[in-house]
């Protein structure tokens, strides 16, 4: 039964594809409730469609896709344009599971102007669809702090919620306030200012909001300089005063090139579940615009795709006519009027390469927030990292490294430390000391200590590493593989950590023959390499300095007849030192360890050379 519907609604949707159109559009998948799961454009609905249901797809979200869908319905537009626009509408709208889905950006402000017989100038978070006029959002606070300000010392704008109609200002309804006391405010609301030099104002102000500073300077510079020749040098210092704001304001901005005007930037960068798009907006040679986004993947776009509805969107949100757009590669998308850029040197490279690096900053920043309210993401990004550039079949949640310590072949000992999920384990730690190998043989001392560990684990039945990495280059890692897979038969993987001559942790070593794996330095990966290989170290030389302590300070006891381990420890602990037990009086160390030992102690340190 449940076959016989599976079918019917195979040659259903298999009917419905065959009969697309060949014209561009959007089609819409619904699920078996009728709810839409995905919505898509196409320059050819037919092909694009058709190209879900006749070929298997990979394991993954698009499998899953295909196998929720019940029905399709679809849109005919004219061009490809009408398409990108009707599809960011309809996933706006209907917020599809299958979609890549826009993080939410109400946090970041606008500013309003607001539609008002005296309209108002501020921020606001809310987007109220009444007629009024809003600039952003701003995702740079201190970018929209400093214009705001710039606006206040410019015009003298009221700043109060009273309802300015005409007929209330005839009326006398209102009295004027502290504002206007302290001249931020021209009272228009008892008739000192007129209507017609308040949106004067207003209208200034919105070009200053679009980035249009240009032509307002030459304004100002021109009425300075009649006023100045008219002797009226009073007026002409306050103009001055606002054209050397404005100048500052502009000096202040991302200028580019004068000769660039009207274009928009886009660029974008990825990860495994989210693409980052920063969008950069050029008038008369400056940014006036720049924001970065957020989308969250659901399938498996491509960059060309998310780029695509990037652009879309924000050319809707800016209402920007840009001509030109430039963009990091090719694009296979049109739009009526518009050049698509991909500049290779000059100015629009150098725009290019600014709207990358505020993407990849927002990129970082968005990661740093992320690994604060979850650090476990830090140690699966490294894990994952680690996993990429080896190109392991598994992440490595236990990684063990190795390094051996002697001075000339004595005291010989190694250390094997354990990182669990990217963070040391200390209560995994252990210390070897070497116990077959005579002399100073580092790599048949590596031998012995690997052997014994994974033989032990092997017996024991405890858990073996996912990678194991050495403290040395191509020997230390060949005859640890000598051990590990010819003689114990394990798939454990290999990598070395090899040093410069400051003894500076400087490359990574993988494979066999083995090769450099490129890891920049100054990276979270780096750092965490750098640490295993400081941290077996650390703890290699630790013991081995022990070790070589406790032989040189207790070797001149441990031959003397009837003096024991407890005696010995009793007398160190309280003489600290064979020197300073060799200068104690002979009642001293009766009391301490009774008459016997004592002649013992003595005759025994006489007999003992120095």
């Amino acid at each position: 039964m449940v076959m016989d519907e599976e079918l019917k609604t195979s040659d259903y949707l298999r009917n419905i594809v065959l009969n697309l159109p060949d014209s561009p559009g959007i089609y819409q998948y619904l699920n078996s409730e009728g709810v839409i799961i995905y919505v898509g454009k196409a320059k050819n609905l037919k092909r694009r469609v058709y190209s879900y249901f006749s070929k298997e797809h990979a394991p993954g979200k698009t499998r899953v896709l295909v196998s929720k869908i019940a029905d399709i319905r679809y849109i005919v537009v004219n061009t490809e344009e009408d398409a990108l626009l009707l599809e960011n509408n309809l996933i706006k709208k209907y917020k599809p599971r299958y979609n890549v889905l826009l993080k939410d950006d109400k946090t970041y402000p606008s500013i309003c102007v607001s539609n008002e017989y005296f309209p108002r100038v501020f921020r606001t978070r809310k987007i109220i669809r009444n007629g009024s006029t809003y600039f952003g959002p701003y995702s740079h606070i201190p970018s929209m702090n400093a214009v705001l300000e710039l606006i206040k010392r410019l015009y003298p704008l009221r700043t109060c919620n009273l309802s300015l109609t005409p007929e209330n200002i005839r009326n006398g309804k209102f009295n004027v306030c502290l504002e206007y006391h302290i001249k931020n405010c021209k009272a228009p609301c008892i008739g000192l200012q007129n209507h017609d030099e308040y949106m004067q104002n207003i209208a200034e102000i919105k070009e200053i909001l679009k980035g249009n500073t240009q032509e307002i300077i030459r304004s100002l510079l021109k009425e300075m300089q009649d006023l100045a020749s008219e002797m009226r040098f009073e007026e002409a210092q306050k103009v001055k005063e606002k054209y050397e704001l404005i100048e500052n304001y502009r000096s202040r901005s991302e200028v580019v090139s004068s000769v660039l005007h009207n274009i928009d930037v886009f660029s974008i960068d990825c990860d495994e579940n989210s693409a980052y798009i920063n969008y950069l907006h050029i008038t008369n040679g400056c940014i006036n615009q720049a924001f970065t986004f957020e989308y969250k993947k659901r399938l498996d776009e491509t960059k060309e795709e998310l780029l695509a509805m990037g652009i879309v969107e924000m050319r809707e949100r800016y209402k920007s006519l840009s001509r030109e757009i430039i963009v990091p590669f090719e694009m296979d998308l049109e739009l009526a009027n518009v050049t698509f850029t991909i500049p290779q040197k000059g100015d629009k490279k150098k725009l290019l390469e600014l709207s990358l690096l505020n993407v990849r900053q927002y990129k970082v920043d968005r990661l740093k927030q992320a690994e604060k309210l979850n650090p476990e993401q830090k140690s699966v990004r490294l894990m994952k990292e680690i996993q990429e550039q080896l190109k392991l079949d598994k992440l490595p949640m236990q990684i063990e490294c190795f390094d051996n310590s002697n001075i000339s072949g004595t005291d010989a000992v190694a250390a094997c430390v354990v990182f669990k999920k990217a963070k040391p384990s200390k209560k995994d730690y252990r210390k070897y000391n070497i116990k077959t190998v005579v002399g100073p043989d580092d790599y048949a001392s590596m031998q012995e200590v690997v052997r014994r560990r994974y033989q032990r684990a092997i017996n024991e039945g405890s858990p073996l590493p996912d990678l194991i990495i050495t403290d040395g280059g191509k020997g230390q890692m060949e005859v640890v593989r000598q051990v590990v897979e010819d003689e114990l038969h394990l798939n454990i993987p290999i990598a070395g950590l090899a040093k410069d001559n400051r003894h500076r942790t400087s490359e990574m070593l993988y494979g066999f023959p083995p090769v450099v794996i490129g890891i920049k330095q100054g990276t979270p990966l780096f750092h965490l390499l750098e640490n295993i290989q400081d941290e077996v170290h650390r703890f290699a030389i630790t013991f081995h300095r022990d070790k070589r302590s406790k032989r040189q300070i207790a070797s001149a006891l441990d031959d003397i007849k009837g003096i024991g381990e407890k005696t010995k420890s009793l007398l160190l602990k309280e003489f600290k030192s064979v020197k300073r037990i060799r200068e104690a009086s002979f009642d001293d160390l009766s009391r301490l360890i009774g008459t016997a030992k004592a002649k013992a102690l003595i005759d025994g340190l006489n007999n003992v050379s120095d």
